[in-house]
């Protein structure tokens, strides 16, 4: 081994020796960690078992109305829907980032940084802008509408000059297709917003992936195909599932896109849980909310080590 890295692990143990420093550089992070995150979710929990005694008090009652409540059909018809759009997006995410996630890994070194770039680069614009930003594109007189209006008026022109413009093949005149306010502007704008989360975990898989296994694949005469399910598939798996966990659970919980691109008719349960915190003035019922779907995303969680640990187990 290196001197210097023997140095460096040797200076790294004498540190965790000395409690004080070790106490006093992870001061900063646990105050941090305790005061925004384990006090605020505590209190949230606490308010889960509450009553709503009037417009601002709250009464700890320890009550588990909150949750029978939140399993009344209206809610589990909301959450059957949350959960369908998120896995909708979730695959449509996995499906185009796939193929991506190869062509970065296999890019030649200066291209692998520039399309790495153009992966995260949607994260340096703020998504209530990004948002916005496909109302522009998705609206009836949009970006869309107007590309598939002037084809239109092309492909109407080409059957006049042959003659056929008196039958009005594709119709007399062009009809803007529906493409906001409903479930398909949803999912498009999950898997707007949440694609880099996809892309990133299914790229460190792959870029670990060891090729000789492709190439020994290929030597002993299996298919193209039969490589990628037997081999390349099975190797990427870790990454797969890091994806959709990192893709499922914030769309499940999502209420900003389809607050603005889904309207009335695509209210997903995180614009009910931010109802309840808002306008309704809930928060026993909204902290109930929130933490179901917190649970669920432990259950998911718990799958992943489980998962993980029998991958290594097959390793082993």
């Amino acid at each position: 081994m290196d001197a210097g890295v023997v140095s460096g692990f040797s200076g790294m143990e004498s540190w965790s020796r000395n409690r004080l420093v070790f106490w006093v550089l992870n001061l900063p992070g646990t105050v941090w960690l305790t005061a925004f995150f384990l006090v605020p979710l505590g209190i949230i929990w606490v308010l889960s078992f509450g009553e709503k005694t009037s417009i601002v008090d709250i009464a700890i009652t320890w009550t588990l109305d909150n949750y029978a409540r939140a399993l009344q059909p209206i809610y589990l018809e909301i959450v059957w829907k949350s959960v369908w759009i998120s896995a909708v997006a979730t695959l449509v995410c996995l499906v185009v980032a796939y193929p991506v996630s190869f062509l970065i890994s296999f890019a030649p070194g200066r291209w692998k940084a520039l399309l790495l770039l153009a992966v995260i680069l949607p994260f340096w614009i703020n998504m209530l802008i990004r948002t916005y930003a496909l109302i522009a594109v998705f609206r009836r007189r949009g970006f869309v509408n107007f590309g598939l209006e002037w084809l239109w008026e092309k492909a109407n022109a080409g059957l006049v000059l042959l003659g056929l413009g008196q039958y009005h093949l594709i119709g007399q005149d062009f009809e803007p297709l529906p493409l906001l306010y409903n479930n398909f502007a949803v999912i498009a704008g999950l898997v707007y917003v949440y694609m880099p989360f996809m892309v990133l975990p299914l790229y460190a898989t792959v870029e670990r992936l060891d090729k000789s296994y492709l190439e020994a694949s290929l030597d002993l005469g299996a298919s193209q195909t039969r490589t990628f399910f037997s081999v390349t598939v099975p190797m990427t798996m870790p990454g797969v599932v890091s994806g959709i966990i990192l893709v499922f659970i914030p769309c499940l919980g999502t209420f900003l896109t389809p607050d603005l691109l889904g309207g009335t008719n695509a209210q997903m349960i995180g614009n009910v849980i931010e109802r309840q915190f808002k306008s309704a003035n809930d928060w026993p019922f909204g902290a109930a909310l929130s933490f179901l779907l917190m649970y669920a995303t432990f259950g998911a969680l718990a799958l992943r080590a489980l998962f993980a640990g029998r991958q290594r187990g097959m390793e082993v």
